[in-house]
């Protein structure tokens, strides 16, 4: 199966504790695809860069399989950059720079070659444009899965309404979850949100795994306990294209398929926030991936004598 994706193609500036980076790849978009890859999964993006893109990142992308047909490029424009500072216990950051540039102007357009895409990730963007790709689709994919983000919930609320109606699962997380739902409840907030459209409903509570809703039932993982983490940047964004990845390879939708996808996704998250932006992710090696798959195994895989 074919998995489009929609969302940025950016360059970042990121500050940890543990030190500081120049302007590097980023974007959800870029986290999703390469995501994809390590899963052996064909990915089409959809975003725009500026002339400043420089060719080795477009390079690094088809090579692992990306399909940048629907990458548009503003010659006289600038990519989207983003800069941030992350806090001691790496849970908050300072946002030091947002330059919005070329994605102002972004009106997605979905190239012929990705038109029969299977399952489709709409990645965190204004819900007006994930909403116009959704409906610019030639058939409805079989599987549409929204990332979105508290700033659309202050700024945008109607549009993302009717956009999350669209969607078949929605990828948000616990703060989110609340905000959009009006509850405390992480338990209750999933059920109106599920009200709201989506039949799949899952919230990220960062270094406290994740939790997956679907019709009553609730499966929960933990995150991986790690002896090192450099740099969270993109770890949301790893985690979407990871899942949505596995959905498309096992061309499954089910509820046990989605606990599967959730741990898949998971343990390529854990790698992503080893080091800086996506470096992480450009070396790991099948081996490794299968690995880290095993050790979430066995982390939440025990019987209980009563």
């Amino acid at each position: 199966m074919k998995l489009l994706v929609v969302g940025s193609v950016a360059f970042d500036a990121i500050e940890t504790p543990f030190g500081k980076t120049d302007k590097i790849l980023g974007g959800a978009a870029t986290y999703i695809s390469l995501a994809a890859s390590l899963m052996n999964v064909k990915s089409g993006i959809v975003s725009i860069v500026g002339g400043d893109f420089p060719q080795e990142y477009f390079d690094l992308l088809t090579s692992r399989n990306v399909n940048l047909d629907g990458v548009e490029i503003v010659k006289e424009g600038k990519t989207f950059f983003w800069s941030g500072k992350y806090h001691n216990d790496l849970n908050s950051r300072d946002t030091l720079v947002t330059e919005v540039n070329v994605l102002e102007q972004f009106n997605p357009v979905i190239p012929e070659s990705m038109q029969d895409a299977e399952v489709l990730l709409l990645g965190n963007l204004h819900p007006g444009v994930q909403l116009s790709v959704l409906e610019n689709m030639p058939q409805r994919p079989k599987l549409v899965i929204l990332d979105t983000m508290n700033f659309w919930m202050d700024t945008a609320m109607d549009v993302l309404k009717l956009t999350i109606a669209k969607t078949d699962v929605i990828s948000i997380n616990d703060e989110e979850a609340r905000q959009l739902s009006g509850e405390y409840s992480l338990v209750k907030a999933a059920k109106k949100i599920h009200e709201m459209g989506p039949e799949y409903v899952i919230i990220k509570k960062g270094e406290h795994g994740a939790l997956l809703f679907h019709d009553g039932k609730v499966f929960a993982i933990p995150a991986m306990p790690l002896e090192e983490v450099f740099d969270p940047t993109g770890a949301g964004d790893t985690f979407a294209g990871g899942f949505a990845s596995y959905l498309a390879k096992k061309q499954k939708f089910d509820f046990d398929t989605m606990k599967s996808a959730l741990i898949a996704g998971s343990a390529l998250a854990s790698f992503t926030v080893e080091k800086f932006g996506t470096e992480r992710l450009q070396e790991i090696s099948e081996a490794e991936l299968a690995g880290r798959i095993q050790e979430f195994k066995e982390l939440t895989t025990f019987e209980v004598e009563i």
